[in-house]
């Protein structure tokens, strides 16, 4: 999952070891801003606790949820094998269609020649019918003609059952199937030295990515029962007392996160709506914006939050770049604030972060950094 700020790397590198001291002796874990949900997956999956995590985003909520909420595990294979034919079926009455998408999704040839048959896919998808609201959006940037009609297929006739998990699959090879530097804020451009990597993307098995998401979603157990909740951070405190404890893990960039998900909100969404520009987007008003990514905002945002956990009488882990971030707070104004409301224990590691796609130039594409790890216990 190509993921801004993803913790992963952290689990391995004190945080999780942080996570197994403190876990077991609360009553609840809260993930206020889960993003892929990996912390909140590996808290449900390694410790017997309730986990509740909450993100601004739809598609935050179905991917945590994949792994917080299911308690048993199912045979993928059924379920897919029905899936899959509903979506051909789906498919097949626009055979025609589907015929010219395929012959445009392989980029051959000379750059001249790979640069007009994008042009014709971008064409082509645009003028697909309003049922095929993804691949009139993305059809042709991020995505080949015959995967966007699959992506259409397969979210339009998710299964029923387990369609959480069923929707996470789709959202997560959605991602790695993007046509996209990093993330899905921008798909590649049609320059001589783009076309090459749009071209690898574009070859992609879409469904196949998606099969093999789906049987890994379909062994991830919960220990206990959670949920995952579409909610800003301050609403999710309303439900913490005593005895819980907090993961939080704010933006830390000025720019908002939703630009960089649009596409796979889209998905999640099922509909993708009005988009324009390179970027296909939406109206910036379609948009969830936070507090947290606003620099005149973001200190008074971060002040509030902590004023919240801490009258619910709740602890809290937080997690933020020891220096400083653009979107106006600093690893050190973190730790003033929370020491206003908590006894503050600090750690600091070294781990990694997205640059939201290098270049291999003059930017990496992922990057070493400080992190402070902040253990907030009540006064």
């Amino acid at each position: 999952m190509k993921y801004m700020g993803s913790k992963s790397a952290m689990l391995r590198n004190g945080l999780g070891e942080l996570l197994s001291e403190q876990v077991p002796v609360k009553s609840r874990f809260f993930d206020l801003f889960c993003g892929s949900g990996s912390v909140a997956g590996h808290v449900a999956q390694q410790f017997d606790i309730p986990v509740i995590a909450g993100d601004l985003q739809k598609y935050a909520v179905v991917l945590a949820a994949a792994q917080v909420e299911q308690t048993v595990t199912f045979s993928s294979n059924s379920v897919w094998t029905s899936w899959q034919r509903k979506a051909n079926v789906w498919l097949g009455d626009n055979l025609q269609s589907l015929e010219v998408a395929c012959q445009m999704s392989d980029l051959s040839g000379s750059v001249c020649e790979m640069r007009r048959t994008v042009s014709l896919a971008r064409d082509f998808c645009g003028g697909l019918s309003s049922a095929f609201s993804l691949s009139r959006a993305y059809g042709g940037y991020y995505y080949s003609p015959l995967q966007a009609m699959y992506l259409d297929a397969l979210r339009f006739t998710l299964p029923r059952k387990h369609s959480v998990a069923a929707l996470a699959a789709l959202i997560s090879a959605s991602s790695t199937c993007a046509a996209a530097p990093g993330h899905t804020a921008q798909p590649f451009g049609t320059k001589d030295s783009a076309l090459p990597h749009l071209a690898t993307a574009w070859l992609k098995d879409l469904p196949l990515c998606t099969q093999k998401e789906f049987e890994k979603n379909s062994t991830k157990i919960a220990k206990r029962k959670g949920s995952a909740l579409q909610n800003d951070a301050e609403t999710l405190t309303e439900k913490m007392r005593d005895g819980d404890i907090a993961f939080i893990d704010p933006p830390y960039s000025e720019v908002q996160y939703s630009r960089f998900y649009h596409v796979l909100e889209a998905i999640a969404l099922g509909c993708a709506g009005e988009v324009s520009g390179s970027g296909r987007y939406v109206s910036i008003l379609q948009r969830p914006q936070s507090k947290f990514s606003r620099t005149t905002q973001s200190s008074n945002a971060f002040e509030e939050l902590m004023r919240r956990v801490s009258a619910s009488g709740a602890d809290a882990l937080v997690t933020f770049p020891a220096g400083n971030a653009s979107n106006g707070l600093s690893g050190l104004r973190v730790e003033e604030i929370s020491d206003k409301y908590f006894c503050v224990k600090k750690r600091k590691i070294t781990s990694t972060f997205s640059t939201l796609g290098g270049n291999a130039i003059s930017r990496s594409a992922r990057q070493s950094t400080t992190e402070l790890i902040l253990h907030l216990v009540q006064k």
